[in-house]
């Protein structure tokens, strides 16, 4: 159990609670299990290269509120690594990083995609253990991840901030919050800020619902809205289209044709890239008022973590700790309800945890007259 050398490294997008896990694993590995622990900088790519730093109870002090993530990150898959600009297939190099520096295991935190580069290396060899972190609370697997929760908080501050704007200038504002495929921050800000309409990637719209929640607003004295926009929503006409790319891609019979039909996916995806403006002139036109967009961005990903993430991301930093003391291998601390398990990474990477259209989050919005856009 003592004196096995382990690795760590953030990958994906950033989000607040990294520190706080690279912490809550570190110290629980050190001082618990008198591990030794190296970290990888900026996600596979420092891996790949072996690139790294020595971490300690005095590195790991001080960061537990600290926001983005002492290691760095990055996008690389490990499989698809862009180096001296070609792309190459460097999980053969990693085993030989990881066996060179006479690693027991590997901790990957991120999200849905590093969760799948992680199971590439657990079945390279590697012992691999995964954090579940995202802001967009889409990990299939698990209930929660480090990182939502902060999220959330500021979407939903800034949807009650822009109420009063709204308001003063009778105006329709739309806020686009991110979320290309599943939509739970948008619908929890959504609903906590107390917005008019939400859409969501899982409930495709209709600018005549939309336009029919405004007006019922009107008739009842309320010359504003306020509409959350994921960043992924869709209107049905594009939602047609996109299910139609994806049969192409299913039903193609050769690797050209599967690339020809991946690339109209792609052209079709960049087309959607401005819909929250295309929305928005669409409401303007629609109801006669004035229209003004604002988009979060990577305002969402900043920041010191709330308490429920720094909690959260210690938690499942300690049960990693314990798991990897353990020999588990090939698995992600998930939370169920109030515990913790190891769920495997089979079962986890490659799938995505959308809202259901009928969550109670999505009950609840309804509830209290909350447009949907259906």
């Amino acid at each position: 159990m003592g004196n096995k050398r382990v690795g760590i490294l953030t990958a994906g997008g950033d989000a607040p609670g990294l520190n706080a896990a690279i912490r809550g694993f570190g110290r629980t590995a050190i001082g618990e299990y008198g591990m030794k622990l190296i970290g990888f900088q900026n996600g596979f790519r420092g891996l790949a290269l072996d690139k790294h730093i020595e971490l300690n109870s005095d590195s790991l002090s001080g960061i537990l509120t600290v926001g983005g993530t002492i290691l760095g990150t990055s996008r690389d898959k490990v499989h698809r690594l862009n180096l001296d600009g070609r792309e190459r297939d460097m999980t053969g190099e990693i085993a030989k990083v990881y066996d060179r520096n006479k690693l027991d295991a590997l901790v990957t935190l991120g999200g849905g995609g590093t969760a799948k580069n992680a199971l590439r290396l657990q079945k390279a060899g590697l012992n691999v253990v995964h954090l579940p972190k995202t802001i967009d609370n889409d990990i299939w697997g698990t209930d929660d991840s480090f990182g939502f929760a902060t999220a959330l908080e500021i979407a939903t501050e800034a949807i009650d901030r822009l109420h009063s704007t709204a308001h003063s200038h009778h105006r329709i504002i739309l806020v686009e919050i991110m979320g290309h495929k599943a939509g739970w921050l948008t619908l929890g800000s959504g609903i906590a800020g107390g917005a008019d309409v939400i859409l969501i990637p899982e409930i495709p719209y209709t600018i005549e619902s939309i336009t029919k929640t405004i007006e019922h607003r009107k008739k009842a004295g309320k010359h504003f809205s306020v509409v959350a926009v994921a960043e992924g929503a869709m209107d049905t006409e594009y939602a047609a289209r996109l299910r139609v790319a994806d049969q192409l891609i299913k039903d193609a019979d050769s690797p050209e044709t599967k690339e020809m039909a991946r690339n109209s996916k792609m052209h079709l995806v960049d087309s959607h890239r401005e819909h929250t403006f295309t929305l928005a002139r669409q409401l303007e036109a629609a109801t006669g008022l004035e229209t003004r967009v604002t988009i979060l961005g990577y305002v969402q990903r900043g920041g010191t973590p709330v308490a429920a993430d720094r909690v959260l991301a210690t938690r499942l930093g300690a049960v990693g700790a314990a798991a990897v003391a353990d020999g588990a291998s090939g698995v992600m601390v998930a939370t169920r309800a109030s515990e913790t398990e190891l769920a495997p990474l089979e079962d986890i990477a490659g799938k995505v945890k959308y809202v259901p259209t009928d969550h109670e989050w999505v009950k609840a919005a309804r509830g209290v007259e909350v447009g949907l856009g259906d």
